[in-house]
């Protein structure tokens, strides 16, 4: 049983206030109760802000030397503590253990490693005619991070506020409670200055809205649902704070006819169902030449029906259940919409896998004869569904690909360099992946439209946990 029953404030493991609530931590594989967790109250996060407040002062006017040393000593004590962190994620989310250690735990340590370089070349000064231009930090920081890649979203905020200048409040989604707790154990041992980082848990609704709203706090960054980042928007706005928003996604991804089908269907079958699906950039919508399209379905049935679901702690696992029972109802709940609307169901379909009685697992899911007006094409269900569209012309693709409320992330498949520069310029998202490509996390990352705004990585993401000052004479 894990008893998480304690926040880290100003350098030191603190019980909750008086009136804090406990959550029950609840196991994806067995639906059982397997630990619980201190819920904080707004009198936490007054502690938490105040502890990140007092250090401000001093950690914004520290050299880039210092910073340097302090990622370092988190880098040593990251690597120390892997084993840990991917055992966590696959007990709190379900993730398959080769997957939470080679990309859920690994990714963490890359986010960190790729702000370090970022900050040893930062210009925090520059010349412009007669002025010079500074990068000061912008203050206390909030950072609200999700379940569904935990570390990744730690790391990557964590990291690029500190290397700012900020001092910062973490809160970590409560569903998954265990790698943040490590994390915080990380920098502990990393000696971090006291009040620089701090770490509580609660819900949404009551600390998130208190973090949010606080007028100690200068900025928040969140990553989560479209609906979260509007409730953090609106709350912060009396207190005009920069809000950092990376949100949902619909993503597209564009086979055009010259490309590789085999090929080009397999990867992006796989991408979408890594993760049980529960990735923002996920490309969920496959649009294929009508020409090729029964041939894709095909392919797509084909690798979906061929990935292994089952115990997260079996290396040859390749899909967990879905990470919380609230988000395996959605997903339940949209495959049958999806029946509804009529398309067709060429993989998997409602329900759990065969031989499987327990536990949040969904079948990987492949729709055919999809219409863009659908709410199996609109809606983000965040889970291992695929929906496959034909078209019969490039600027129909570009149509069906740009007609969302989302624009986090878009694919392409193509053997023509040229043609995938020019189709990548015509696409209304925040990054394009071409020929299965991997994400660079040196390079900015985030949204058009209701995917969010702000980035996040590389210099653009110590950028954003800063302001800038013009002083010219």
């Amino acid at each position: 049983m894990n008893i998480v029953d304690k926040f880290y404030i100003n350098g030191k493991w603190v019980p909750p206030a008086a009136g804090a609530t406990q959550a029950d931590i609840i196991d994806p594989v067995t639906e059982r109760v397997a630990g619980k967790l201190a819920m904080g109250t707004v009198a936490d996060v007054d502690q938490a802000v105040a502890a990140a407040r007092a250090a401000f002062p001093a950690w914004s006017v520290s050299t880039r030397e210092t910073r340097i040393a302090l990622l370092e000593r988190i880098i040593a004590a990251y690597q120390a503590r892997m084993g840990d962190l991917a055992q966590a994620v696959r007990q709190e989310i379900g993730a398959p253990i080769t997957l939470a250690t080679n990309l859920q735990a690994a990714i963490g340590l890359a986010q960190l490693q790729a702000t370090l370089q970022a900050l040893r070349d930062f210009a925090f000064e520059t010349a412009r005619g007669k002025s010079y231009i500074l990068r000061e930090a912008i203050g206390v920081a909030v950072l609200i991070t999700p379940w569904n890649w935990p570390l990744n979203q730690i790391a990557a905020k964590v990291a690029p506020a500190l290397a700012a200048g900020c001092s910062v409040v973490l809160k970590p989604s409560e569903i998954a409670p265990l790698d943040a707790q490590i994390f915080a154990e990380i920098m502990d041992a990393a000696d971090t200055p006291p009040g620089v980082f701090n770490m509580i848990y609660g819900e949404g609704r009551v600390v998130g809205a208190a973090l949010s709203s606080h007028r100690d706090v200068e900025m928040v960054s969140i990553t989560g649902s479209t609906r979260a980042g509007v409730e953090v928007a609106i709350s912060a706005a009396p207190t005009v704070k920069r809000v950092a928003q990376e949100l949902g996604g619909k993503s597209p991804m564009i086979i055009l006819d010259d490309a590789d089908l085999q090929a080009a269907v397999t990867s992006g079958v796989a991408q979408c169902m890594v993760n049980s699906g529960q990735t923002c950039i996920a490309p969920t919508r496959i649009l294929v030449p009508r020409s090729r399209y029964e041939q894709a379905v095909q392919i797509a049935a084909a690798v979906a029906n061929a990935v292994k679901v089952g115990d997260p702690s079996d290396p040859e696992t390749k899909m967990g259940p879905i990470s919380n029972r609230g988000q395996y109802d959605k997903v339940q709940r949209l495959i049958g919409v999806g029946i509804e609307e009529g398309a067709r169901v060429a993989a998997g379909g409602p329900g759990r896998p065969d031989g499987l009685e327990r536990g949040f697992y969904a079948r990987p899911t492949i729709f055919a004869d999809v219409r863009n007006d659908m709410a199996i094409a609109r809606e983000e269900i965040f889970g291992p569904v695929l929906c496959l569209l034909p078209y019969d012309t490039e600027d129909e693709a570009v149509a069906i690909a740009n007609d969302t409320e989302f624009g986090l992330a878009a694919y392409i498949a193509s053997s023509n360099p040229e043609r995938t520069r020019k189709l990548a310029a015509r696409l209304r998202a925040g990054s394009v992946r071409i020929n299965g490509a991997m994400m660079d996390i040196t390079a900015p990352f985030g949204g058009y439209k209701t995917s969010g705004n702000g980035r996040e990585y590389g210099p653009e993401g110590i950028a954003e946990f800063m302001e800038t000052k013009t002083v010219t004479g």
